[in-house]
């Protein structure tokens, strides 16, 4: 108890000390982000569309004349020639006129060899006066008369000979045929609406697609800088795999559907071993040439600001800047920035939320 005077003023000057010291500042850690350090590159310009096979023709096979379907001599769905007999159709009653139209023939012949008989026996006569003028007339008549009806009976025969061959429906062209439309032992007639099958040339083969009126003005810009002397085109399949024959651009149209202000255009693809077939949805990949030095972003690095587009780029010293781009075509993931970024720059392309100008950050990764 003596000593503790004097200890109190110890006490009191530690705690006095304590009071006055400054405190312990903790460092904020800056934010981390991913950077892009930008090159420019050539760029192959690719645009992909939706589109739909066709056959360069697709041929209904119709019957010529009516009657009783008797016999389809083809397998449906498998390639045939062109002349091939498809159907038959009952001959007979073409049969029946033929030989009709043959003993008619024989008929008008047998009439002007007689008119051709009694010309020839009238005219001497004539010249001796031996007969009257309108004997003679009638003969020349007659005769001319007979020549006309031979040539008619002629017609019906040719007629008749040709809706006999009509019974043995023939392929127009080569192709793949469809699904028979009327099966065998119908009645058919040459007016009736429906075909008895379809016939599509499949080699080559054509894909029909839209394109935008901007894709267009691209197509036709690339063809006039001589960056690109045809439209080369690519289709991918349904399961994602690649038809190995390329294509070329054949047609477009003169004018926008005004529906869907898309202008309407075709490539057309060999297609020898059939394995495309019409009707099928594939993906049009139109090459319009190399795009020289061009400068690429990634959408993701892409901030929209009301009607602006703008990236966020670092200084040498991590700082934030927003920069105004002028923005091109997308390829894939990709987009063409026109102005705004020069090569050795750097934009930021993930961690964009956490950022804003005039901020210092750090790298995670830069690219």
């Amino acid at each position: 108890m003596p000593n503790t005077p004097k200890a109190l003023p110890f006490c009191l000057a530690l705690l006095l000390c304590a009071c006055n010291s400054a405190p312990t500042l903790t460092a904020t850690p800056l934010t981390e982000v991913t950077a892009l350090l930008i090159q420019p590159h050539d760029i192959a310009m690719r645009s992909t569309f939706v589109g739909e096979t066709s056959g360069v023709r697709d041929v209904e096979v119709r019957a010529q004349v009516g009657g009783i379907l008797l016999k389809r001599t083809f397998t449906e769905g498998l390639s045939v020639k062109q002349g091939q007999v498809l159907f038959e159709i009952d001959p007979e009653p073409y049969k029946a006129e033929l030989d009709l139209a043959q003993g008619e023939l024989a008929r008008q012949q047998a009439m002007l060899d007689k008119a051709k008989a009694d010309k020839d026996r009238i005219t001497p006569l004539f010249k001796e006066n031996a007969v009257s003028k309108k004997d003679n007339d009638d003969a020349i008549s007659a005769f001319a008369a007979a020549q006309a009806s031979v040539q008619t009976a002629q017609a019906k025969l040719k007629t008749a000979a040709l809706n006999l061959s009509y019974t043995k429906v023939t392929a127009p062209i080569a192709g793949i045929s469809s699904k028979e439309a009327q099966s065998e032992g119908s009645l058919i007639s040459s007016s009736s609406p429906l075909p008895l099958t379809t016939i599509s040339q499949i080699s080559p083969l054509y894909a029909n697609f839209s394109v935008a009126e901007q894709d267009h003005q691209a197509f036709n810009q690339a063809l006039a800088s001589g960056s690109s002397s045809k439209l080369n085109t690519q289709i991918m399949l349904a399961d994602g795999t690649a038809y190995p024959l390329k294509g070329l651009i054949n047609f477009q149209d003169n004018r926008i559907d005004p529906a869907t202000g898309t202008i309407n255009m075709r490539a057309q693809f060999d297609n020898p071993k059939g394995t495309l077939l019409p009707g099928q949805f594939v993906r049009v990949i139109v090459d319009h040439g190399v795009r020289q030095q061009a400068i690429t972003i990634p959408e993701r690095a892409i901030v929209q600001l009301q009607a602006e587009k703008r990236v966020m780029t670092l200084n040498d010293k991590n700082i934030v800047e927003s920069r105004k781009v002028q923005l091109g075509e997308s390829i894939g993931h990709e987009v063409i920035v026109q102005s705004g970024l020069k090569a050795g720059e750097r934009i930021i392309v993930d961690g964009l939320v956490k950022v804003r100008p005039g901020q210092q950050v750090s790298i995670k990764k830069e690219g």
